[in-house]
């Protein structure tokens, strides 16, 4: 008998919704194991100067625990890691979290019919189900540059920000110009001596449109339910039908990109630099980014964007390839995360000794990026091809989170041990999905951390996110084979 009826690895949003759904089912023999010391996954590692939410904060929130207390339009991470701390404890859910549970392996046992996870330490658990919550931005990338090591000064990445570091009047390099470095850049640049931002190709940026919200704002919101989820509503919609905006040659394609060139120069006066923050590639291609103090902190005469490519790093400098020499006392490296892998575990075992890294050594891809073939009962939240450039990742999640209830309530109510999603019914799939695909801006030729080397796109969704739900409403249990007991 299993100890456990699901296993989740991972307290973040993924992990803790699904907690949360179990939980108001009836269903207490579950555990969540995180390998830190407190929830909140990205929003408890990202706590650099500016960290937030490109999504507005009346859909970054579950549909089932709304939070009319939302002090901005866009919420920081503060903010954001409390209410999750606030959602666990009213859920009941943190006699069900186990912290610093690092798991190691887990491996599907066929003959007993469950899940053997084998954490750091020793210890082994099992469970009927494994639900790998382990989210897509949480692994650092680090460039491979020459002569890193040898930087004599503070350094670190924006993920994992230092903040016993004094940037007060300090020459600063940042290497890397994403979404973390635009929110973060705004923040240090009135406080350091001089910030020089190695930018490698840059982005569209369009206006966030961020405001905080009046007391008596947030009173309505709470004594008017209605009017907080006609808010959210609304908010829905409109991030919905700007799915447009990643169909080439569309209207709003064409809208998103005038926007962006016309919010460009209307801040960034020098022709110089703006040519240099021009993107030269279909906007969608990679994230579209959105800031309301991103270009205005760039024409600060203390910041400097660099778009030469970086020879190497000394001991006080980064050398561009022209042989300039920039002088530096900390080194910030916002260069992204490690997304294709979609690895949290050094390693999961399916039936017959198949491992995921096996399974996976052509890019990652699962069926609805939920289940994977040859792997009974495991459940992936925030998988393969379920990343969103437009919409909030909460309601993917909420769809996935719903189609494993199902899942484990068909096992059940059929008299099964477990399922097993048809490995033709997972290629047909991602057959479909990469075609699809392929007609988006996501296939545009740049390269993102949404696809391989390669070209394959192993992180986006291929359409609106109501197409997802449709196809996530009801579990076929054609595509599976139930494995009885």
């Amino acid at each position: 008998m299993a100890d456990y009826k699901v296993a989740i690895l991972g307290a973040g949003f993924g992990g803790l919704g699904m907690a949360a759904r179990l939980k108001e089912r009836g269903e207490d023999s579950f555990v969540i194991l995180e390998k830190a010391d407190r929830i909140g996954g990205t929003w408890r590692d990202n706590t650099y100067p500016g960290s937030g939410c490109d999504v507005p904060s009346h859909l970054y929130s579950y549909s089932f625990e709304t939070n009319p207390g939302w002090t901005r339009k866009y919420s920081l991470q503060p903010e954001i890691q409390a209410y999750m701390e606030r959602v666990a404890g009213k859920r009941g859910l943190g006699p069900h979290i186990r912290f610093h549970a690092e798991v190691e392996s887990a491996r599907w046992d066929d003959a007993d019919g469950l899940w053997r996870i084998a954490l750091a330490g020793g210890e082994t658990l099992t469970a009927e189900n494994f639900v790998a919550a382990w989210g897509q931005l949480n692994r650092p990338a680090w460039p491979t540059i020459e002569g890193a090591g040898d930087f004599g000064g503070p350094s670190f990445h924006s993920a994992r920000w230092d903040h016993s570091v004094d940037l007060a009047g300090k020459r600063v390099a940042v290497i890397g110009c994403g979404a973390s470095a635009l929110q973060f850049i705004p923040r240090i640049a009135p406080e350091v001596g001089t910030l020089t931002v190695f930018q490698r190709t840059p982005n569209w940026v369009v206006p966030r449109g961020d405001r905080g919200y009046h007391p008596l704002e947030r009173l309505l919101f709470k004594v008017a339910p209605w009017v907080l989820g006609g808010s959210r509503a609304f908010k829905y919609w409109i991030k919905e039908y700007g799915w447009k905006a990643f169909e080439p040659g569309s209207k709003m394609s064409e809208k998103f990109r005038q926007g962006a060139l016309a919010y460009l120069e209307a801040h960034v006066k020098d022709p110089v630099l703006r040519a240099k923050l021009t993107p030269d590639y279909p906007i969608g291609c990679k994230r579209i980014l959105v800031a309301d103090d991103f270009y205005q902190a760039l024409v600060r005469p203390n910041v400097e964007v660099v778009a030469d490519p970086i020879a190497h790093i000394e001991a006080d400098a980064v050398v561009t390839a022209d042989g300039t020499r920039r002088e530096a006392d900390v080194l910030i490296y916002a260069t992204g995360f490690e997304t294709n892998s979609f690895m949290g575990v050094h390693e999961v075992t399916g039936r017959n000794g198949l491992t995921l890294s096996e399974a996976w050594a052509d890019g990652a891809h699962a069926y609805l990026g939920v289940t994977v073939a040859g792997f009974p009962n495991f459940f992936m939240l925030y998988g393969p091809n379920t990343n969103l450039g437009h919409n909030s990742i909460i309601f993917m999640l909420e769809r996935q989170i719903d189609y494993v209830l199902q899942a484990m309530a068909l096992v059940k109510a059929k008299g099964a041990r477990a399922l097993d999603v048809r490995a033709d019914a997972m290629a047909r799939f991602n057959e479909e999905l990469q075609r699809d695909l392929k007609g988006t801006a996501f296939a545009a030729g740049c390269a993102s951390w949404y696809k391989t080397a390669d070209g394959r796109i192993t992180n986006n969704w291929s359409g609106p996110t109501t197409a997802y739900r449709r196809a996530t409403a009801r579990v076929n249990l054609d595509d599976y084979a139930l494995i009885p007991l």
